[in-house]
């Protein structure tokens, strides 16, 4: 009875595996956060952009390809030592982490945005940090998903067609007359697999990211007793502003309580990253890395952390977001219009002149008088 009853239990999950796509607005999310945040930093390095990645950089093309032979390691950046083939790169990366960020064909541009992101990573692997090994993972992971299904161009595509046409999309249990309706569904069922196993691959990177750096964390004994930060706030690597980590680092007692809160919320994501919970704990994370984008200089990995987060997000929340944005966008202060003038040239609420003299009744008294206020 067990037996027969493991494979029913097994179709369950699977049936909703390969025919429901979930996440598909935070896949939309981590789209548009990681184009734009890989759009702003190559701006902002445009001023410096041969000097790090170009050239005339002090790691040369020669040496780069030397170390990538050595790891295995791909980068259309030392192809040519040309400096109009490295400006016709730069721009290239520059248009493709826009087209990304805006969905416009996000199968194949999804691809192209995974070898930018890797290629410029492995030109210059000296000066990375975490935060471009992070964004190195979800270009390559978002290759999988299904990122550009909302909030994007091609889902505006998608819905002018449909509206034109007057035919929706396929129910994904539908049965399929034809050969090429066949192969249709078989590739509908395969994209929406793989979409779910990228999704799921996203949020155990994540959480094992969270764990792994909590426990090395409690290993070392800084960290332990409290200290930690008080010495990275010394580092003059992560002092953007000195005036400002002195002024932290005079409350010794608050920057003790922000090391063990670290840790502690670290240590917890793996645990509460799909319980209620969770909304407690990404809180306090968003807390810690605009802290840590401030404090320490370090806007791309805080960025990218972020951006990793909203994974865990449910759709039904990002969709409420979305509508709060899009009203106070559309939103603007009412503005008192004046009253149309009626026919005899006075605004409603004017009083009227009245004639004089105006004779009074004669069985009035300051007792029968109304002296409510109008209104």
């Amino acid at each position: 009875m067990t037996a027969d009853r493991a494979p029913h239990r097994m179709a369950g999950p699977l049936t909703l595996l390969n025919e429901r796509a979930m996440s598909l607005h935070a896949a939309a999310v981590l789209r548009v956060g990681y184009g734009l945040l890989y759009l702003g930093f190559l701006l902002r390095e445009f001023p410096y952009r041969d000097e790090i990645w170009g050239p005339s950089s002090p790691w040369t093309p020669a040496l780069a390809r030397e170390l990538l032979g050595q790891e295995q390691w791909f980068s259309f950046l030392t192809l040519s030592d040309s400096h109009a083939y490295f400006d016709a790169c730069y721009a290239l990366a520059v248009l493709t982490s826009t087209l990304f960020a805006l969905g416009w064909h996000t199968r194949a541009v999804s691809v192209l945005f995974a070898l930018v992101v890797t290629s410029f990573h492995g030109r210059s692997i000296f000066i990375t940090d975490g935060g471009d090994n992070l964004i190195v993972l979800m270009a390559v992971y978002l290759v999988f998903t299904a990122c550009g299904r909302r909030w994007s161009l091609d889902a505006r595509r998608a819905r002018i067609r449909t509206a034109a046409t007057g035919v929706g999309p396929r129910p994904a249990g539908s049965a399929a007359e034809s050969y090429e309706g066949q192969v249709a569904l078989v590739r509908d069922r395969l994209s929406t697999l793989l979409h779910n196993c990228g999704m799921c691959v996203i949020a155990a990177q994540v959480c094992l990211l969270y764990g792994a750096a909590g426990l090395y964390k409690v290993q070392g004994s800084l960290w332990r007793d409290g200290t930690a930060l008080h010495y990275v706030l010394h580092l003059d690597l992560f002092r953007p502003w000195p005036g400002l980590s002195e002024l932290a680092d005079d409350h010794a007692l608050f920057i003790s309580v922000i090391g063990y809160l670290t840790v502690l919320v670290q240590v917890a994501v793996p645990f509460t990253a799909f319980s209620r919970l969770k909304y407690v704990v990404l809180g306090v994370l968003v807390g810690l890395h605009i802290g840590i984008a401030v404090l320490l200089g370090l806007p791309v990995f805080s960025g990218a952390m972020l951006i990793a987060d909203a994974v865990f997000l449910p759709d039904r929340l990002l969709l409420s977001l979305g509508r709060i944005g899009r009203a106070a966008c559309r939103w603007r202060p009412a503005r008192r219009r004046p009253a149309p003038a009626t026919a005899t040239g006075a605004r409603p609420g004017t009083p009227l002149p009245l004639p004089l003299p105006l004779p009074l009744p004669e069985q009035t008294s300051p007792a029968g008088l109304d002296t409510r206020s109008p209104g």
